[in-house]
């Protein structure tokens, strides 16, 4: 069943961003490419990653990004052009609250299932150079979302989103991103995900135990970067 289109194709090398008086290395400047564009099980063909930690790898292989959020930004921050949030593929029709986790697609020729809901990091602030960007992504849940690859194979812009498998759990990606990252304080909705554990990534599993246990975790670092002082822009400097 078709769901969705591909609008832009998008690939980056690692490049230096400034980060409030410090240099960090990010792949999240990408640029549209023609044609088709092989997918391998690490992602696509020419696109690289900075942080190898916490960005790639087979579970965050290629990153959507709906172009239905790229209007409400402009609302906000004025005109952007896909691919401004790092995403691969630039998508229509197909957003975080429609994509069940392990939802399995047919993009072009390759097969890709949905792993999990972007979680914003500083370095969306620094590509924008607007300090609280990835506070601002993260808050109103426009993340995009990771798959992993089932099937390598080619891409392009104009291809369909073709839907082949739905799992019964019904947890979006919306849903996982609301409860790890905005309302952490729901402790029924974090038991509700912990009972479906294999839709998560192990991580996640024990960061919503330890709050289950009343154990706090600090988003400061990941949204904000390392500590170091410098100014920096902030979106109320465009109101």
């Amino acid at each position: 069943m078709t769901v969705g289109r591909v609008l832009v194709v998008s690939v980056g090398a690692v490049r230096p961003l400034s980060w409030r008086g410090r240099t960090v290395a990010s792949g999240i400047e990408k640029t549209p490419v023609r044609g088709p564009v092989e997918v391998t099980r690490l992602g696509l063909t020419g696109d690289e990653q900075g942080d190898r930690k916490h960005h790639g790898g087979p579970d965050k292989a290629v990153l959507l990004y709906p172009s239905e959020h790229y209007q409400a930004w402009a609302q906000r921050l004025g005109r952007l052009t896909p691919p401004a949030f790092g995403e691969n593929l630039t998508i229509s029709g197909v957003l975080e609250s429609d994509v069940v986790l392990g939802s399995i697609y047919t993009i072009g020729t390759a097969l890709l299932q949905v792993s999990q809901p972007r979680r914003p990091c500083y370095k969306l602030a620094a590509h924008h150079g607007i300090a609280d960007m990835a506070v601002m992504t993260q808050r109103t849940g426009r993340t995009g979302f990771y798959c992993r690859v089932l099937r390598p194979g080619h891409v392009e812009a104009s291809d369909t989103l073709d839907l082949l498998f739905r799992p019964r759990h019904g947890i979006t990606a919306a849903e996982v991103h609301r409860v790890l990252n905005v309302d952490r304080a729901d402790r029924a909705a974090a038991q509700r995900l912990l009972d479906q554990p294999e839709v998560l990534p192990a991580s996640w599993v024990a960061l919503l135990r330890k709050r289950l246990d009343g154990q706090v975790d600090d988003q400061t670092e990941r949204l904000q970067g390392p500590a170091s002082a410098g100014p920096m822009e902030t979106t109320a400097d465009r109101t």
